[in-house]
């Protein structure tokens, strides 16, 4: 699983804050600790930025690019800003995001082709949130066949499903992973990734990380390629690379509905396996899950 650091992102109140007064110092301070993590990419969220992203967009890209060649993702709803990190990232970006709206796509597919960039293909149509993998589908062959009928092949295209909150749309999940799972039948050899913090997004912030955690081998299982997370959750970068086999046979046998005798776990397996129940809709969602 390939990841993409999102912690350098205007919400910091300290990025946000060198963005606002143009202080070079934290933003290339977190880039090198991104990098020290050994992210495979990492995102430049500066928000809207309506007023002067244009000009912090290649401000930014340039002083993260002093200090690592790590590929950047460019994520801002500014269109302009877009294009003017796009003319001074040296090598190949990714725009980090196209939604599925005419309006959108029409004006993007040129940019990302003219800089041969890559494109994050976000599934918000004109109705907004996909209602289940159905329309995920349909949203996302009418995409990408804009997409490649303006020259970018399904290999420079990320399809984001877009993940939602476990606490208020659990359902949402499991269409998710459906979906994924026929992704390659509509878009064969394309790319995916998720912002998968929206897992856990309302829970309490000590259930977090095991969310996403758990969330991010069910997505892996069903085709995943990439996932923008917190760079430094350590756990999550060890599973995504593959070092914690342990947890994901966990999740893989709940998916999979075999019966286990949870006293026979681990303190810590327990607690994946009844993650994963709450995310599959086994258990109902209740902030007190690993309690019970």
């Amino acid at each position: 699983m390939f990841t993409i650091g999102e912690n350098l992102n205007v919400i910091n109140k300290g990025i946000g804050r060198a963005f606002k007064e143009r202080d070079p110092k934290p933003i290339r301070e977190m880039a090198e600790k991104l990098a020290a993590a050994k992210v495979d990419f990492i995102d430049i969220n500066l928000g809207p930025a309506r007023k002067d992203g244009e000009e912090l967009m290649p401000w930014v890209v340039k002083i993260v690019q002093e200090v690592t060649d790590i590929p950047l993702a460019l994520d801002t709803s500014n269109i302009g800003a877009i294009e003017a990190g796009l003319k001074v990232h040296k090598g190949k970006a990714i725009i980090n995001s196209i939604m599925a709206r005419p309006e959108r796509y029409t004006a993007m597919i040129p940019i990302c082709k003219q800089y041969e960039a890559c494109m994050i293909a976000l599934l918000w149509g004109p109705e907004g949130l996909p209602r289940d993998e159905n329309e995920r589908g349909a949203l996302a062959a009418e995409l990408l066949y804009a997409a490649n009928e303006g020259g970018i092949p399904n290999e420079d295209i990320f399809v984001d499903p877009i993940i939602t909150p476990v606490n208020i749309q659990q359902q949402q999940l499991m269409s998710t992973l459906t979906f994924m799972s026929m992704l390659q039948d509509i878009a064969p050899g394309a790319k995916s990734t998720c912002g998968l913090s929206n897992v856990s997004n309302g829970p309490p912030d000590h259930l977090r990380p095991i969310l996403n955690q758990t969330y991010m081998i069910m997505l892996e299982r069903n085709g995943m390629y990439s996932c923008i997370v917190d760079g430094f959750d350590d756990k999550i970068l060890d599973i995504a690379r593959g070092n914690r086999p342990d947890v994901v046979e966990i999740v893989h046998k709940v998916m999979d509905g075999e019966n286990m005798d949870m006293g026979s776990l681990s303190k810590e397996m327990q607690d994946y396996a009844k993650t994963a129940k709450v995310i599959l809709g086994h258990t109902l969602y209740s902030d007190s899950w690993l309690e019970i």
